[in-house]
């Protein structure tokens, strides 16, 4: 049975259209409610959301829905993503909701749900749920229906819960620190996190009106970080996402670091301190120059598809611990069961901190190969897989690359492109292989 509405990371779309409509909404987790009480009498759902203005719609609307079926319902209020799967473990709810659609803009929304551990729920779980959606709804009795109420403190709760991530002997007294929580769920948690840990805090992006999540600052815009490291004289810039799961760092020379440097580092910093690192995990996209600088430390890599929940599946499958995505979605199972930006910030401060050495220096054995991505644009009905010419020019940019480099050849999830990736030490080779692949597709 295939997902309708399930994607790689929940539901998501344009608030206003299916499926991110109150009514849908409502069936929805009515819909789930009913799946939680096929193993649990009175189940307990803690519902969180970033700072759009429609998460008030959609929180009532799953508080309904989930009441309807007999489900209790604590409300946590604007918190991360990661904040919520923290809080649903620790006070042993039944599941965690998210509304957030991450990086998106404020006109678009979703929801996502944690497992009582905290933790990504199955395909298996999905396809039930939407199964559910297919049946006529069951009204629980007057008598039968779900409570709910607020939970005051939760965002207490999950900085101390941060803070416990931070080694106790260490402390960042000294540090000029620039936050960014892209007008996003840690506007008001992240700073506390870095103050209270002793740094000098200055905020970007922590002023939320319900329509300006993710505009020109965070993790998908770390321009604003970079300057305001400059003007600030800082010695660090921390960039989330809107739904703070994502993670860019910049140094005091303006230096942005992505989530495939930074997974190096946390795998590093193991090493330093004289922990065993049996491998980490990666993605299809992960820059090859990471990969051969752990070969070089004696540390696995294995790549998965693209997505933190292909990270994270591969990583349990392992029994491995760290791993992530360029685009900042750190995983570090021995400190949260799933991706938290602010918890990785705090593994790459403490990394510096313990050393007393810079994020270029930590770095230096690691040159990222240049990367070029090209798009190109396919026909309806086009075949690229049996593309004759795009099949002998990629085993021709194989053989030319020879373990110098790489390339990646892949269709769109969302749109009619073939997206072609192609890496070496050398950015003019890399261009040339690139455009050769692409002029393959286009003769065929």
């Amino acid at each position: 049975m295939t997902r309708h509405y399930f994607g790689t990371d929940g539901i998501r779309g344009t608030v206003g259209q299916p499926p991110i409509t109150p009514d849908f909404i409502l069936r929805l987790a009515h819909a789930v409610g009913r799946v939680l009480k096929k193993s649990e009498a009175r189940p307990t759902v803690l519902i969180g959301k970033d700072t759009r203005i429609s998460g008030y719609m959609l929180e009532s609307a799953l508080e309904s829905g989930f009441n309807s079926a007999g489900v209790d319902v604590t409300l946590l209020g604007p918190l991360p993503t990661p904040g919520v799967a923290y809080l649903t473990r620790a006070q042993r709810a039944s599941l965690g909701v998210v509304i957030s659609a991450s990086h998106n803009p404020f006109a678009d929304n979703g929801i996502k749900f944690f497992s009582a551990q905290g933790t990504k729920l199955s395909d298996a779980w999905e396809r039930e749920v939407e199964a559910m959606l297919d049946e006529p709804p069951a009204w629980v009795d007057s008598a039968s229906l779900g409570k709910a109420r607020r939970l005051d403190d939760a965002a207490g709760r999950y900085i101390e819960f941060c803070k416990s991530t931070f080694d106790p002997d260490l402390t960042l007294k000294g540090c000029k620190v620039v936050v960014d929580a892209a007008h996003g769920a840690a506007y008001h948690i992240a700073p506390r996190v870095f103050h209270e840990l002793g740094a000098e805090v200055h905020t970007i992006g922590c002023a939320p009106d319900g329509l300006n999540i993710n505009r020109e600052v965070g993790a998908t815009h770390p321009d604003a970080v970079i300057r305001a490291v400059l003007e600030q004289g800082a010695d660090f810039g921390i960039a989330l996402d809107g739904d703070a799961d994502r993670l860019q760092v910049v140094d005091a020379q303006g230096r942005l670091y992505n989530g495939d440097e930074l997974l190096y580092l946390m795998v590093d910093d193991r090493l330093a301190r004289g922990h065993a690192v049996a491998g980490a995990v990666g993605t299809l996209m992960t820059n090859m120059a990471v990969e051969l600088a752990l070969q070089r430390r004696g540390v696995g890599f294995v790549r998965a598809a693209v997505g933190d929940r292909y990270v994270l599946e591969e990583m349990e499958r392992r029994g491995w611990l760290l791993g992530g995505e360029g685009s900042g979605h750190l995983l570090a199972l021995d400190k949260h069961t799933t991706g938290d930006g602010l918890v990785s910030a705090l593994q790459v401060l403490k990394a510096c901190v313990r050393s007393g050495k810079t994020l270029s220096q930590l770095l230096e054995d690691v040159r990222l190969f240049p990367q070029v991505l090209l798009n190109v644009r396919l026909a309806p009905g086009q075949d690229w897989k049996s593309n004759a010419r795009l099949a002998q020019e990629t085993r021709a940019v194989e053989a030319e690359l020879a373990g110098q480099g790489r390339l990646l050849v892949r269709a769109s999830g969302t749109e009619p492109l073939l997206r072609i990736m192609v890496e070496a030490s050398d950015a003019t080779q890399a261009r040339a292989c690139a455009e050769r692949l692409v002029a393959a597709v286009q003769a065929g």
